[in-house]
């Protein structure tokens, strides 16, 4: 059984269920988090009670590691390089405002109803006219994340093989792992996937590879152009769908862009895209391109899971992007991130010890670290967010993002919400407490 089951695995006992409880209250504590008070006649909560059995599936889900320690370092006097989420002061407030209004005054009505399943057919058109698709080859999902799961809901059956990369993007593994595939870390290094290394024999039993070649999540790599055209014609050659997860794709520093894998082995792969990282989250508006036969498959799984994603935030989004302010507002966001990148970059080269590596992303939001063998990440962030630190850090350990041999050494490091100073004095602090580990 692959080991990321073991941090998803069912609370299915008591044991389990106390273990995990534990663990949380393990780390709240050493951040002095504060219960409210509850009073002494309240009785046992009834959400808390089940009265019908859960299913096998759900009793495997838990919540994700990140996110529950993005809840417990809430605090302000927490410097947080855990989250993977954009800089709020990017989001195009004002265009955005200005959209909303266009809508209620020239649109409402339309904008508030229910719509098709496919999703609005001007964004789609703009989309499709972006990647050299037919428009039936798109499909507006609710983020990127809706379109993962969707995707293995199509393809996966218990059993099936997934190719992943190492490590790779945690969403990813959670929303596959409920269907139960066996997976396949594939190796990899500051390129990507090191393809020469790779025979027919890795991907011949594979349904799907699952690859982030733009900034990757966790690690923030690039993958080569070189190797871009290898893994499209390693994976055609076995007949293996590729997933293709783009969402830093427009976040590179110097604004280039590498081809697309779709665009080398379009009837091979089935492109995720994402307005998240470039307009706002909050919208959840992302999209999969596809060859047809699937997207109609998509579309219909979509259907049942629920109806359509929200008609007036995709017309919302389409309002801005027809504008044609997207460029200057990615260029906006491209100087913020590659100035903050370059203070973590500068920070780490001026406080961390030599035995400690990390690469240099030209784009995305994220650092990955390379620890000394003997220190542990996870013991590193229960006492880098202990209350007796005087500067409180938080970053993401390495290890749930191995789906298959997790490392302790390692951990991600996002850069993209704090600022230089802030930046310059949690690396310092991260450094000390490696040190002293």
């Amino acid at each position: 059984m692959p080991i990321f089951g073991s941090w998803s695995k069912a609370f299915c006992n008591l044991h389990e269920v106390a273990h995990d409880l534990a663990r949380i209250a393990k780390i709240r504590w050493d951040i002095g988090y504060q219960p409210p008070a509850v009073s002494s006649s309240c009785s046992f909560p009834p959400e808390l009670i089940m009265p019908t059995e859960l299913s096998r599936r759900a009793r495997k889900l838990t919540s994700s590691v990140i996110r529950e320690i993005l809840k417990v370092t809430a605090s302000p006097d927490v410097i947080s390089f855990a989250g993977g989420i954009p800089a709020p002061e990017t989001f195009p407030v004002d265009l955005l405002h200005t959209a909303c209004e266009q809508i209620f005054a020239e649109e409402a009505r339309e904008a508030l109803q229910y719509s098709l399943t496919e999703g609005f057919l001007p964004l789609r058109q703009w989309i499709a006219s972006r990647h050299s698709a037919d428009v039936d080859q798109v499909l507006i999902t609710t983020g990127s994340q809706q379109a993962l799961d969707l995707l293995a809901k199509a393809l996966l059956d218990p059993g099936v093989t997934v190719l992943v990369e190492s490590p790779t993007y945690l969403g990813a593994l959670q929303a596959f792992s409920l269907f139960e595939p066996s997976f396949r870390e594939l190796p990899c290094d500051d390129a990507g996937i090191c393809t020469a290394e790779l025979t027919p024999a890795d991907a011949a039993d594979a349904r799907l590879a699952y690859l982030m070649p733009n900034f990757q999540n966790p690690t923030g790599r690039l993958m080569s152009a070189e190797r871009r055209h290898d893994v499209c014609r390693l994976m055609g050659d076995a007949g293996v769908l590729i997933v293709e997860d783009d969402p830093y794709g427009e976040l590179g520093f110097n604004g280039q862009r590498l081809q697309s894998l779709r665009s080398i082995h379009p009837e091979g792969v089935a492109y995720l895209g994402s307005f998240s990282k470039v307009l706002a989250p909050g919208l959840r508006v992302g999209y999969v391109v596809a060859p047809a036969w699937l997207t109609a498959k998509l579309t219909q799984l979509k259907q049942a899971a629920d109806l359509h994603s929200s008609t007036f935030d995709q017309r919302l989004a389409y309002r801005v992007l027809a504008s044609g302010a997207l460029p200057a507002q990615i260029d906006t966001i491209r100087k913020l991130y590659a100035s903050r990148c370059d203070a973590m970059l500068q920070a780490l080269q001026a406080s961390m010890a030599a035995e400690v590596r990390w690469n240099r992303p030209e784009g995305g939001m994220f650092i990955w670290l390379n620890l000394p063998p003997q220190c542990d990440s996870h013991l590193l962030l229960q006492k880098s967010i202990a209350v007796a630190q005087s500067t409180r850090v938080a970053f993401v350990p390495g290890a749930p993002f191995h789906a298959v041999a997790p490392r302790s050494d390692c951990l991600r490091l996002s850069f993209v919400t704090v600022d230089a100073e802030r930046i310059r004095i949690g690396i310092c602090q991260l450094a000390e407490n490696i040190r002293t580990m």
